[in-house]
């Protein structure tokens, strides 16, 4: 009796699979079959079992190790050397006792079972000293630090950047610095043959972003512009549902990066040990109009466009890059922006409200972006299509337009609702683990962790991997140079809207903005 009940089970099974919408598989390497069963009204909603494409194995061998310089030890050349493989013992400490207080709390196992990238550590350059010491202590543990607690040779000090690249010994860079000198860091790390790492945005002038994508290209460096988004399994699934027709015809996307913590506004933290005496304000202003030394702007610089381009550069870049991703939608026809600074009246000049508006009729989307650093309502990111729309952050809803033509039979049958999702992809487990409102925020965006093939990973760790990995076979990155060309002038238009207060254009066939 058992035997034929499974068996009826099995032949509904495949009655479901036969009436629902065909989705292509010509290449596909694996399959991961997800149902999601929903009631209403006690009735059971079978969903859409879609198939997916997985990561394929990479096999590269790691046993030839690179040398690698860190330009920019602060809050991300920290995050960044963590997912390289280094952190400092009280680091580890820290992680522990979180663990001990939340059995929830992955990232001490996450960290400790992050597989080695074959690298070492060899220089660190930052102008501010306790920074500088600390990534030296960092970089002086071997991968794994805590189970052993092995020091390797502590890399060397450089007090400038130009002399740490000049070091024929180092392969490949990160760059972590403050945004006004990644442009001409990168060029003068590509004229060196140095592989580059860099965060994001790409420059802070346009001008640079012609001379960087340049100098990269003649180099023939591998070059990843840090937006892990790039690494995140929800994305990659929406990506893939993108390219199927899944959602019709895409015709808006739209996402907000809201905040409300003086953390999250960028008043960050002023060291207690900062002073003239510790920081390099000379170096540290560098192409930067010139200003008296101020612990202000050097611990907080992305609330002055003097050194950044703020919510465009810091926030927006993240979201272009997503949608990018999905979309394949590269530089936009024309960019409209407005906003002020509504809540922050403590001597800033970079806005926090902002509205973004990017065209893109060769494609037929639109694509809005707003930002308040004064108000932490979540909202994820939503691709818009005629039959269908996706919630995007760590997890991944589907949801059917109740006037969907693709999904009428399904609508009909009760099989999918227009008011709950069809498909859900949730991977990501723990984030009421993290210990902090802007953890939990980063967690929930899909920038902390993601899963390949069921196991968490930091999603530095991946995009930085497959920086190096791209090194070792002469290959190519995710966010590679002509990406990064696409997000800088996406983000130097945006900025040029708003301080013109005018809607400004791309001219592709002469690469201006007008």
């Amino acid at each position: 009796m058992e035997k034929e009940k499974e068996n009826n089970k099995k032949i509904k099974r495949r009655n479901i699979l036969k009436g629902m919408v065909a989705v292509p598989v010509v290449g596909l390497a694996a399959w991961e079959l997800d149902y999601f069963f929903r009631r209403r009204k006690n009735k059971k909603r079978k969903g859409i079992p879609f198939q997916f494409q997985e990561e394929e194995n990479r096999s590269v061998d790691r046993s030839e190790i690179i040398k690698v310089g860190i330009i920019g030890a602060g809050i991300r050349g920290t995050h960044l050397m963590e997912g390289l493989g280094f952190v400092t013992p009280e680091h580890i400490d820290n992680l522990k006792k979180r663990l001990e207080k939340n059995p929830d709390d992955t990232r001490y196992k996450n960290f400790m079972e992050q597989p080695d990238l074959g690298i070492r550590i060899t220089a660190v350059c930052d102008v501010f000293d306790v920074h500088a010491e600390r990534a030296m202590l960092a970089a002086s543990n071997a991968h794994r630090v805590g189970k052993d607690g092995k020091l390797e040779k502590p890399p060397k000090r450089y007090r400038t950047y130009t002399e740490l690249l000049d070091d024929p010994e180092i392969d490949a860079v990160v760059i972590a610095t403050p945004d006004h000198w990644h442009g001409t860091m990168t060029i003068e790390a590509a004229k060196r043959g140095k592989h580059v790492y860099v965060e994001k945005p790409i420059t802070w002038k346009l001008d640079e972003t012609y001379a960087v994508r340049d100098a990269v290209k003649k180099s023939g460096i591998v070059f990843q512009l840090g937006h892990q988004n790039r690494q995140i399994d929800s994305y990659r699934r929406a990506s893939q549902l993108v390219d199927r027709g899944a959602l019709g015809n895409i015709t808006l996307m739209e996402t907000t990066t809201n905040r409300n913590s003086p953390n999250g506004a960028w008043v960050y933290r002023i060291h207690p040990e900062a002073s003239p005496k510790t920081i390099d304000w000379d170096q540290f202003i560098g192409p930067a109009p010139k200003h008296e030394f101020s612990k202000e702007r050097f611990f907080r610089w992305r609330c002055w466009w003097d050194y950044s381009t703020g919510l465009i550069g810091d926030l927006f870049t993240h979201e272009f890059d997503v949608f990018n991703q999905l979309m394949k939608t590269g530089i936009p026809h024309s960019a409209t922006t407005s906003g002020g600074i509504y809540h922050f009246k403590d001597g800033r000049t970079v806005p926090d409200v902002i509205q973004i508006a990017l065209e893109f009729p060769e494609k037929d989307v639109t694509m809005l972006y707003s930002a308040s650093l004064a108000n932490g309502h979540y909202r994820g990111k939503k691709v818009m299509g005629s039959d269908a729309t996706i919630n995007l952050g760590s997890r991944m809803e589907f949801m059917v337009d109740g006037n969907s033509k693709k999904y009428r039979d399904l609508l009909k049958k009760g099989d999918v609702s227009a008011s709950e999702p069809a498909y859900i992809y949730d991977p990501v487990k723990g984030i009421d683990g993290l210990s902090t409102a802007t953890e939990r925020y980063f967690a929930k965006r899909g920038l902390l962790a993601t899963t390949r093939k069921g196991k968490n990973y930091s999603t530095h760790f991946l995009h930085m991997s497959e920086w190096l990995d791209a090194i070792r076979v002469n290959g190519d990155t995710s966010c590679n140079i002509d990406r990064g060309f696409e997000e800088g002038i996406a983000t130097h238009m945006a900025t040029a809207a708003y301080h013109e207060r005018r809607t400004v254009f791309w001219d592709k066939d002469n690469e201006k903005i007008v």
